[in-house]
């Protein structure tokens, strides 16, 4: 959390301020709540209030308009790098089928005599369209795009660069990290070369391609502005990845295309954007995708490791605010780790013995100072595995061994 100004902070009431740690607990890690992705090729967190919030929270400088220096010295390395990898995004139409719900004071009979029949009939159908785009990952026809595209599609269509067009077929979509695969019939096509989102460094090139507002095979450049920028901050916090942020143009369309580097490898999906923001865009990191993916193409489904808790990072500011408050029903002696708040029932942790008010100190011998350090780390586990978590409880050094199991259906 970013300090606030000092005047806004004298004007904070003591009740408030010995509640504000339970708002950064509201973040959950390995606990999270529904989906609620758009059906269009982009989806926009157009929540204004918590896109102000959003904006302050990443504090990020205004982008100047001098383009940045390229440290590839080709001055061409851009039209090379969208040569190279144009071929291989595609733009994706989808579209389905949803049934009319009125309001019960449409059935008034006043309504049905002064608007008659521009009211639609109960249960009538009509069919909403989506646009987005993909790249090509196989030379047999599997394309990476976003979950949100695809999200209820009757029907699929991929468009390549050279004008083809194809039926496609979603073999696999999972909502928390927004990825699916889709799959057409046809050989020889091109394909994309994957990077290494692991390495990602703010400041180097960012190359978006995709079909933004159905202008097939856009491109815009940029840089990496950052990385690991949670859900919760990028606005959409029933996700379960670190976004990857930069300032390469990216609209509604551009879901589920590329994001390059200098190179021309595929280092992100591009996914978000927030709307009323200059030079914020998202992408999904290709490392995440890729893992996701090669789950969907194997079995049709994401698996997520799951503990069960609700947490968030101590700091010593946050250890007073939380003793001082009589009803947080929480004593902290320590002011690093990660402070878990709620258990949920009968989940992994539940069930090893993990107590809300343990602080983790620890998980599988590596020290931990923020939830975000876990949360990867868990990612990282296979259901049914060992996570090993040292903790601290009540002035005292435990143990706990906990098996992640999958995440719960009911909570995706």
């Amino acid at each position: 959390m970013k300090n606030q100004p000092q005047d806004q902070e004298n004007l904070l009431s003591k009740r408030h301020d010995q509640a504000a740690w339970k708002k950064a607990a509201a973040s959950f890690s390995l606990v999270l709540l529904g989906s609620g992705m758009t059906f269009a090729g982009g989806y926009l967190a157009d929540n204004q209030q918590q896109v102000a919030e959003t904006a302050s929270r990443l504090a990020v400088e205004k982008v100047n308009a001098a383009t940045p220096l390229p440290g590839n010295t080709d001055p061409n390395f851009i039209t090379r790098v969208v040569e190279k990898v144009g071929p291989a995004v595609v733009r994706i139409n989808s579209s389905r089928t949803v049934k009319a719900e009125l309001p019960e004071e449409f059935n008034d009979p006043f309504f049905r005599r002064f608007f008659g029949s521009k009211i639609p009939l109960e249960g009538e159908n009509r069919v909403e369209r989506g646009t987005g785009s993909g790249f090509i990952i196989s030379n047999n026809g599997r394309i990476l795009t976003n979950a949100h595209v695809v999200d209820g599609a009757d029907t699929v269509t991929v468009t390549l660069k050279d004008g083809r067009t194809f039926n496609g077929k979603v073999i696999g979509r999972d909502e928390l990290t927004d990825v699916a695969v889709v799959k057409i019939e046809a050989n020889n096509l091109p394909t994309v070369a994957l990077g290494n989102s692991d390495t990602l460094q703010p400041g180097q090139w960012a190359i978006a391609i995709g079909n933004p507002l159905g202008l097939d095979n856009s491109v815009t450049t940029g840089i990496i502005s950052a990385t690991g920028r949670t859900s919760n901050q990028v606005g959409v916090p029933d996700k379960r990845v670190q976004f990857i942020q930069t300032d390469a143009a990216i609209n509604p369309g551009n879901s589920g295309g590329p994001l390059l580097n200098a190179r021309g490898e595929v280092i992100g999906m591009n996914t978000a954007i927030i709307r009323g923001a200059q030079g914020l865009g998202f992408s999904i990191p290709i490392n995440t995708a890729q893992r996701i993916s090669n789950q969907l193409i194997t079995t049709g489904k994401a698996q997520h490791p799951y503990l069960g808790i609700q947490m968030v990072g101590l700091t010593a500011e946050l250890k007073q605010r939380i003793n001082s408050d009589p009803n947080s029903n929480l004593t902290v002696s320590d002011d690093q780790g990660v402070l878990i708040v709620k258990v949920m029932p009968d989940s992994p942790a539940a069930k090893a013995g993990v107590r809300a008010g343990d602080v983790i100190k620890k998980l599988n011998g590596q020290s931990v100072v923020d939830t975000n350090a876990v949360q990867r780390a868990v990612e990282e586990t296979q259901v049914g595995g060992n996570v090993r978590l040292d903790l601290r409880r009540n002035g005292k050094n435990i143990n706990i061994a906990v098996k992640p199991g999958t995440f719960p259906t009911n909570l995706q």
